[in-house]
């Protein structure tokens, strides 16, 4: 297997040595607008002033860009003012011309002048030299937007895959998503946090279709209006809405197949593992906008088979034992989502927004794993298991918002229910040289989170102040019931109950000023944790357990533009992962027999500070952003192989194992080569480094666990070249190399794929036809080594990665 992974890797660094020079990607982005508005008021009286002139001229030659009156009560606003630098005039007959610099700049979309005094004393106007220019390209430097759309290669797949390709972002082979090589990711659909995204791990995003989203966002240092929880950062996926008038929409069809060959042949004595598997995905998105109500409604079905896990694993023990194992699991799911709502326009200062999302997702799992001696000349064991697993979601969201005379002067309201259900049942068979046995388990476990949000938004004349409350109420009941057969290797005293509860009130403050050259955003979040962990009393091993906190989790960005291209950023932020309710879940997992998961209710959380410094600069066909950062996190939270005296038996454990950094730069590169190719480059390395630690593992029995000093460095490489063709056709095509990385106890190895994809536009522009693939050479192979007291061992998962796709959608 190592000689064919090698050669496989050397075709494909060939393969991608040949592709660079027609690689890349594009963000697309707009010039800020922004609305200015102001009061006029007699400099002597102190009262408003109605049908005032307001003037917004140019700099340069003080040309008229856009003009108003004030009302009634002397205020006034100016709409759609483009990024740049102006004069506003105030002029009215017996009064002296009042002249005042206004700077549009990228953060704030309202500015807020405050008061202008007219007055009729004779007044000269001093000379303003004001540059400005917009700029072409301007992703802003906390937050980078993405649309799936452009993302060709990825194009009827799931919004897991979609991610993959964007800059920054990689995705492990079980389904989580890595920022900068950190996993603590809080991911939020349409700026909540729900279950269907995770509160811990990401792998329901793999089951939610990419056509029915709009957009990503990625925020590598958010501020203080975000929850503090994910040291690497935010992922915010936004659905599609429709804003046209009347009855519009759009309906689609996906098809595909996957594992079109075999990457690595099974062990013998199984059942064959899935190939040229199916894949199937309609869609349907309406919209009905008349006057003041919006309506929306999106449906999604999604049938997939998939050859989940093909991992082979070589055990080697100190007493010259060696185990060889393969875990096969063939994946059948159907997923069907709906989401409707609607959208209320109660006056002209008032809205109010109502949404529901049904997830309702089916999996079945039917796995192998044989365990064989060094030389496989000797079956030791065959583990057959069914997974039989219902996941359903329901979320409700409401939204009012009320926007004050003074425009961009915002309060908004807002609260969001998921109800999350999983239903578990697995049975396995295990067949042993001296006999057959038959056991089962089931778990039920319903997830309610209930959150609260008021903020509340203020502008000013150079920005804006922006505060708010947050509270959060979270309750999952588990229950696990193992039904042993004959010989049950399973430890049927784990199981029981378990209920898990947290209480989140948080509160938080964050200012916002730009100027021509400066830029200052400073925040503040102050949250109250209260986490109740309890255990069935019978529990061989763990017993009930909690925590509660109060802490701080500032902000600070600091920028200066040198010009409206160039401009250099400085970031600070502190952050926190709590753990997840499954970190925590007391249940051993047997999808594995002998690798064996299990959570650890003692489990603390880890604290992150994070200091950076960027730079972007724009030209007419491109830009570069680079940076330079630094994170220290306390109590990191990783989980630890051991085993104990007698057993082969492997159990991974989580647990704080102390202090890890993480000092990297990363470069985001996109440039318009010529009118039909534009290039992109993504490149992030960094230093990761884990100081050394002991824990104790209690599970099964108290063992300990000491580990030295580890350090590697690591990084990935993403081109994306994409392609504008005569007659509505486009291409991309996408490289991606993953460096070695350090894990705790050992390293993962390189991995590198290529994705490829086409669309057309017909039918007038309404019609699309679209074909992609997936990891064309098959080369995508998840490969680690773990490094364990008495133990080490080496897996290779050849999972399916290459899948084809087709599909057409219609506008309406």
């Amino acid at each position: 297997m190592d000689a064919n992974y090698a050669e496989k890797e050397l075709q494909m660094q060939r393969i991608i040595l040949f592709l660079l020079w027609l690689t890349g990607t594009t963000l697309a982005a707009t010039a800020q607008q922004a609305t200015v508005s102001g009061i006029i008021k007699d400099a002597a009286t102190r009262e408003p002033m109605p049908f005032v002139n307001i003037s917004l001229l140019t700099t340069s030659d003080t040309s008229l860009v856009k003009a108003t009156i004030t009302a009634e009560q002397g205020r006034f606003q100016l709409q759609n003012v483009r990024q740049g630098s102006y004069l506003l005039m105030a002029s009215y007959l017996g009064y002296q011309p009042h002249y005042l610099p206004v700077r549009v700049g990228e953060l704030n979309p309202f500015l807020d002048l405050g008061t202008i005094a007219l007055t009729s004393n004779a007044r000269k106007l001093n000379e303003v030299t004001i540059a400005g220019k917009a700029a072409i390209v301007s992703p802003k430097m906390d937050k980078k937007t993405f649309s799936i759309t452009d993302n060709v290669s990825q194009t009827g797949g799931s919004v897991l895959a979609a991610m993959k390709n964007l800059p920054g972002i990689t995705v492990t082979s079980d389904g989580k998503l890595q920022l900068r090589g950190s996993e603590q990711v809080m991911v939020l659909v349409d700026g909540q946090q729900t279950a269907l995204t995770g509160f811990g791990g990401q792998s329901s995003l793999d089951n939610i279709p990419a056509s029915a989203i709009d957009r990503i966002e990625i925020i590598n240092n958010p501020s203080a209006r975000y929850d503090a929880n994910g040291n690497a950062g935010i992922i915010n996926i936004i659905y599609k809405k429709e804003k046209k008038e009347g009855f519009n929409g759009k309906a689609g069809i996906t098809t595909g197949l996957g594992a079109l060959w075999i990457k690595q042949d099974n062990y013998p004595g199984i059942r064959p593992q899935y190939q040229r598997t199916p894949k199937v995905n309609p869609s349907l998105s309406l919209n009905y906008r008349k006057g003041k109500v919006n309506f929306f409604l999106q449906g999604d079905y999604l049938y997939n088979q998939t050859l989940n896990k093909n991992e082979f694993v070589d055990r080697f023990y100190e007493d010259g034992t060696v185990v060889k194992q393969q875990t096969k699991r063939n994946r059948t799911t159907n997923v069907g989502t709906l989401k409707a709502g609607a959208d209320w326009n109660l006056s002209s200062q008032d809205n109010f927004s109502v949404s529901a999302l049904y997830t309702r997702e089916h999996i079945l799992d039917r796995g192998d794993e044989p365990f064989f001696n060094k030389d496989l000349s000797q079956r030791l064991r065959l583990w057959q298991f069914l997974e039989d697993e219902m996941k359903t979601t329901f979320t409700a969201s409401t939204a009012w918002q009320h926007r004050f005379a003074q425009p961009g002067r915002v309060l908004n309201a807002g609260f969001n229910y998921t109800f999350h259900r999983e239903d578990e049942k697995y049975f396995f068979t295990n067949f042993m040289p001296a006999f057959i046995g038959l056991d089962s388990f089931k778990l039920l476990s319903d997830e309610h989170v209930a959150d609260f949000n008021l903020d509340y938004i203020q502008p000013l004349h150079y920005g804006r102040f922006e505060t708010g409350v947050k509270f959060r109420k979270r309750s999952i009941p588990v229950n696990m019931q193992f039904k042993p057969g004959e010989n049950s290797p399973l430890d049927v005293n784990a199981g029981g109950w378990a209920d898990y509860s947290e209480v989140i009130p948080a509160v938080y403050g964050n200012y916002i000023l730009e100027k021509e050259h400066v830029e200052v955003e400073a925040g503040l979040r102050v949250e109250y944790v209260k986490i109740d962990y309890k255990v069935n009393p019978n529990h061989p091993t763990y017993k009930s357990d909690g925590y509660e906190y109060t802490q701080p989790f500032p902000n600070l960005r600091l920028a200066y533009k040198l010009n409206e291209d160039n401009k250099f950023s400085l970031f600070y932020n502190r952050r926190v992962d709590r753990p997840n309710e499954v970190d925590i879940r007391i249940f051993p997992k047997y999808d594995d027999a002998e690798i064996i998961k299990v959570g650890n209710p003692g489990l603390r959380p880890q604290y992150t500070n994070t200091f950076e410094l960027a730079y972007k600069t724009d030209w007419s066909k491109g830009f570069l952003s680079t940076s330079i950062y630094h994170k220290r996190m306390d109590a990191t939270i990783t989980r630890i192989a051991s085993t104990v005296p007698g057993s082969t038996l492997i159990y991974n454990i989580f647990q704080n194992a102390g202090k890890s950094y993480n000092t990297g730069t990363e470069m985001l590169l996109s440039h318009q080569l010529t009118p039909w190719a534009t290039l992109g480059l993504n490149l992030n390395g960094y230093q990761h480094i884990m100081d050394a630690f002991t824990v104790v593992n209690l599970y099964p029995v108290e063992n300990t666990f000491s580990a030295p000093r580890q350090s590697m460095f690591s990084g990935n490489v993403k081109l994306n070249g994409t392609f504008h063709f005569p007659h509505a056709l486009e291409g991309q095509l996408t490289a991606i190399y993953q460096a070695p990385d350090l894990v705790p106890q050992g390293k993962t190895y390189a991995r590198f794929s290529i994705d490829m994809g086409v669309k057309k536009g017909i039918q007038h522009g309404r019609g699309e036809l679209f074909a992609n693939v997936t990891d064309v050479a098959n080369t995508l192979v998840n490969k680690k080594e773990v490094n364990g007291n008495g133990f080490r061992y080496v897996s290779t998962d050849y999972y399916e990665t290459q899948v084809l796709r087709v599909g057409y959608s219609y506008k309406f």
